[in-house]
């Protein structure tokens, strides 16, 4: 089985994320959508909102799974017996910071990262500028699956 992790905070999923796992979905027979836990960091979302966005953004795709996991990316491939690190990319910068933690992960475990670009309808979008946009209560409605209220 060809299983991919595609790691994230998802705070919350954007039409970027979406575009990107629908995309995937031939590429692979399983995509775990996995939510990343760092106590460090401050989210708009909390841990079980940002996990009903995305099971109730895909719950008619049974490719998809989605868990959480907290430490190393690729502790959790192994756990989950993923063979496949899932990355999306906007821009330039990303692909800089992407490139050096898949060849670090590449390196230390063995594990490949693949990179699909984002759509150009969708390279704008992130989860910041999508909290950015709440915060200041503008219509985040279209940068967002339909699935993403509170």
């Amino acid at each position: 089985m060809r299983r991919a992790v595609l790691p994230g905070s998802f705070d919350p999923i954007t039409n970027g994320h979406y575009d990107i796992i629908k995309r995937a979905l031939p590429l692979f027979d399983e995509i775990i959508v996995a939510i990343g836990v760092n106590n460090d960091k401050k989210y708009m979302f909390s841990l079980e909102d940002r996990k009903k966005f995305i099971e109730d953004t895909f719950k008619d795709e049974p490719k998809i799974k989605v868990a959480t996991y907290e430490g190393l990316t690729t502790d959790f491939c192994f756990k989950v017996d993923a063979q496949f690190i899932l990355r999306g990319l906007r821009n330039p910068a990303d692909f800089e910071f992407e490139k050096a933690i898949a060849h670090t992960n590449r390196f230390l475990t063995k594990l490949e990262t693949v990179f699909l670009l984002t759509a150009a309808s969708t390279s704008f979008i992130s989860s910041s500028i999508v909290r950015d946009v709440i915060r200041n209560k503008g219509d985040y409605s279209k940068l967002v699956p339909s699935t993403v209220k509170f």
